[in-house]
């Protein structure tokens, strides 16, 4: 059997809302505690979706204003993206719709699989992008939302299951054969 292409998946979002935190948290199953600004990194990593195989080929970006001319580029080839934000950084937030405009403009569609993720639950406390404000700018964008914590594992496989079904549906030819069994019906009825 041939091997099967990668699913491509981009972490985007503004520096320090844990981009890498959430990636590393879900390829390896541990929490980078420091900040340390990522330029580009790359994960891979063998999921199960629904009786479905995928190997996902995650692309964490840079975060700050000098990578941005590279970022054109990663939209272009990506075929799912995950918009994450801090919850506790408003400017984070307000970065989301333009990161959105940008890919939309890239990939010249209207719409592309896509999660909408508030970082950092854990720090409820220190919150200032309400799960309503979340919730609110996904349903703009008719996408999922999801708020997660890197840190505790909160909703963190989720983001990606989540967003290979989009991708299943977006790109039906990319999907291999079923494994047998049925998945799961209406977990994804955004397209």
């Amino acid at each position: 059997m041939a091997a099967q292409e990668p699913t491509k998946v981009v972490v985007l979002g503004s520096g320090g809302v844990g981009k890498s935190a959430i990636t590393v948290q879900f390829v390896q199953g541990i929490f980078v505690e420091k900040y340390d600004p990522t330029i580009e990194d790359s994960y891979r990593k063998l999921v199960e979706v629904d009786g479905d195989q995928f190997m996902l080929e995650i692309l964490d970006t840079a975060g700050t204003e000098q990578f941005t001319a590279m970022r054109d580029l990663y939209m272009k080839n990506g075929q799912g993206f995950v918009l994450a934000y801090s919850i506790i950084a408003q400017s984070t937030f307000n970065d989301i719709p333009d990161l959105r405009e940008q890919i939309l403009r890239v990939k010249d569609v209207e719409k592309v699989p896509m999660v909408l993720v508030g970082n950092k639950c854990d720090l409820a406390d220190q919150r200032v992008i309400t799960t309503d404000q979340g919730e609110a700018l996904a349903s703009k964008f008719s996408c999922k939302f999801l708020e997660v914590s890197a840190k505790t594992k909160v909703n963190v496989e989720q983001i990606f299951y989540d967003l290979v079904r989009q991708i299943k549906i977006a790109y039906p030819k990319k999907a291999p054969p079923k494994a047998g069994g049925k998945g799961r019906g209406g977990s994804c009825q955004l397209f």
